[in-house]
């Protein structure tokens, strides 16, 4: 049999990461889940107040990746009149990657943890517990982009999929009337 192609390698490496990455947000919201019973149920206005300035700390590295790509392009001559008029270095082309996929991960946790608050009763702890897989997320992925697909893989995932889960969840709770 032959040897795996470098490309199968590091599919097999991205794949143990995002699996990882699953079960830990398994894990973790499955515990808030299962430990978190509200006495009450808090008004909607409330459960949305709250998810909104929890997520200031989304809007945090959203603003930090911004600020990343201006000191990128402040201190490098070749980056700073912007990528309309060069080329960007690759320095700025992976800190702009970065950026991007933050505003992309950042637009569908915050939509999701709105939802959640929208439709789940004892949400505060979920959305506490969103709040720090993301940014637990955005620093693994920013810390190991450098070191290619497997190594941003587990922050990616950790970002991504307790979101994708929050979502879920409201759904199944909207469809079978659960839904606060």
């Amino acid at each position: 049999m032959s040897e795996p192609s470098a490309f199968r390698q590091e599919q097999r490496r991205v794949a143990l990461a995002m699996a990882c990455a699953l079960t830990v947000t398994i894990l973790v919201l499955g515990a808030v889940m299962a430990m978190d019973q509200p006495a009450s149920v808090m008004p909607i206005g409330d459960r949305l107040e709250f998810a909104l300035r929890a997520d200031l700390f989304i809007a945090i590295w959203l603003a930090a990746a911004i600020a990343n790509v201006a000191r990128l392009r402040f201190f490098s001559e070749r980056d700073i009149a912007g990528s309309s008029v060069a080329a960007g270095s690759e320095t700025i082309r992976m800190a702009g990657a970065i950026l991007q996929n933050t505003v992309e991960q950042a637009v569908l946790a915050l939509l999701a943890h709105l939802i959640v608050a929208a439709t789940l009763p004892g949400s505060n702890a979920l959305i506490v517990a969103l709040v720090g897989l993301f940014g637990l997320g955005r620093l693994l992925f920013w810390a190991g982009y450098r070191h290619g697909a497997s190594g941003r893989a587990f922050g990616f995932a950790l970002t991504f999929y307790p979101s994708v889960l929050a979502l879920l969840a409201s759904a199944v709770a909207i469809a079978f009337g659960w839904a606060a």
